[in-house]
């Protein structure tokens, strides 16, 4: 089954060893006539208490993440900027929390514009 008009997923994702390339996480993002592979995206994690050092042998914690691309990271929460709470970053270094490891999300064909907009999309104006 091919996905619907040309959209496809950004990453390929995987539900119980089936791949889910039906799924497309933002499906209003033509990405047909783009070629993939053109950046990594990579989820940050970052430790929000230290009780996580105790339980994240378990599979447990309490974590803030972030999202790198092209060299920035997006986060969400509260900062001191007057637009939503999405904030960029220098890529693993969210002040306040500490780095526990980078997970690869797989490839974007989305441009560096591209990214800048959606990121700064109000979410109310996002069709999903």
């Amino acid at each position: 089954m091919q996905p619907k008009h040309g959209w496809h997923s950004i990453a390929p994702l995987h539900f119980r060893g089936n791949s889910a390339t039906r799924f497309c996480m933002f499906p209003k993002v033509k990405s047909a006539g783009c070629s993939p592979g053109n950046a990594s995206v990579y989820l940050n994690m970052y430790d929000l208490t230290n009780v996580n050092s105790y339980v994240y042998w378990a599979g447990l914690g309490i974590f803030q993440t972030g999202v790198e691309v092209y060299g920035v990271e997006y986060a969400f929460g509260a900062h001191d900027c007057p637009t939503s709470g999405v904030f960029e970053v220098e890529p693993r270094q969210c002040p306040g929390f500490k780095f526990r490891k980078s997970i690869s999300m797989g490839m974007t064909c989305l441009d560096t514009v591209q990214v800048k907009e959606f990121m700064e999309a109000p979410i109310c104006k996002l069709q999903w």
